[in-house]
């Protein structure tokens, strides 16, 4: 039997894809300017336990930060500037907390895929943390609940013991043997590839086990058609200004 599925096909990545600074509220006010109900996020810890948006180990390329981000205390990453990369009409704008993030999906009933994006060695522990988190911020609005993914196993299983009422997915950007059986073993209800992974026999196989079906990272019409003609249930993509996101 297929698990129930009530998200959005169309996906932003990191809240507008590249036309915005990745994992801002400035990414997901410009997400939903473009029409898209459901966008994807990196979510990490803080030093002092706050659930923060980053996708990268490092602050460096997306921050005027430095170092290991999950090294480091909110109260510092909250005055750093994760706009002026990106171009100079976002200079100053702020990293974002799950919770900001949150608040703003659920004013505008909208969706969100939940990354779990640990630091090396807190797998667990961030699974645990980012389902802890997810399932109080989405508590007064059980009829959106966020999507919880990743590329961890360990982090999905932290999740799992946490809140195994949020929906996991597990993402592949490979095919390493008995991923199948680990998504099967955690309780995945999605899994998550990297878009060239997904061929006929794929698509046969999760679907046999009940699962939905995802793709990253989309930004080519080639790519979508043949993805939308398998049948996928979930495309993420940078190409909020390409791809009308009519369901």
């Amino acid at each position: 039997m297929t698990t129930p599925w009530p998200y959005p096909r169309w996906i932003a990545h990191r809240g507008a894809g590249k036309l915005a600074p990745e994992n801002t509220l400035a990414a997901f006010r410009l997400g939903a300017h473009h029409g898209y109900r459901m966008y994807e996020c990196d979510a990490k810890l803080s030093a002092d336990g706050v659930v923060f948006l980053l996708h990268d180990d490092t602050l460096e390329r997306t921050t005027n930060g430095s170092g290991r981000g999950g090294d480091q205390a909110w109260s510092a990453l909250s005055r750093l500037d994760a706009g002026a990369w990106h171009s100079r009409a976002y200079a100053g704008e702020p990293p974002a907390t799950l919770e900001a993030v949150a608040r703003h999906c659920q004013a505008h009933r909208h969706w969100l895929n939940i990354e779990i994006k640990p630091t090396p060695g807190l797998e667990r522990e961030t699974g645990r943390a980012v389902a802890a988190e997810a399932r109080r911020l989405w508590a007064a609005q059980v009829d959106r609940p966020p999507l919880l993914t990743s590329f961890q196993p360990d982090s999905l299983r932290g999740a799992l013991e946490t809140a195994p009422e949020l929906r996991r997915g597990l993402l592949l950007h490979k095919l390493w043997d008995g991923w199948l059986d680990a998504a099967r073993e955690l309780g995945c209800a999605a899994i998550v590839c990297q878009q060239d992974l997904w061929t006929e026999d794929t698509s046969a196989q999760v679907q046999a086990a009940g699962m939905r079906r995802l793709a990253y990272t989309v930004n080519e019409e080639s790519s979508a058609a043949r993805l939308l003609a398998l049948g996928l249930d979930g495309i993420i993509t940078d190409r909020v200004d390409g791809f009308v996101p009519e369901n």
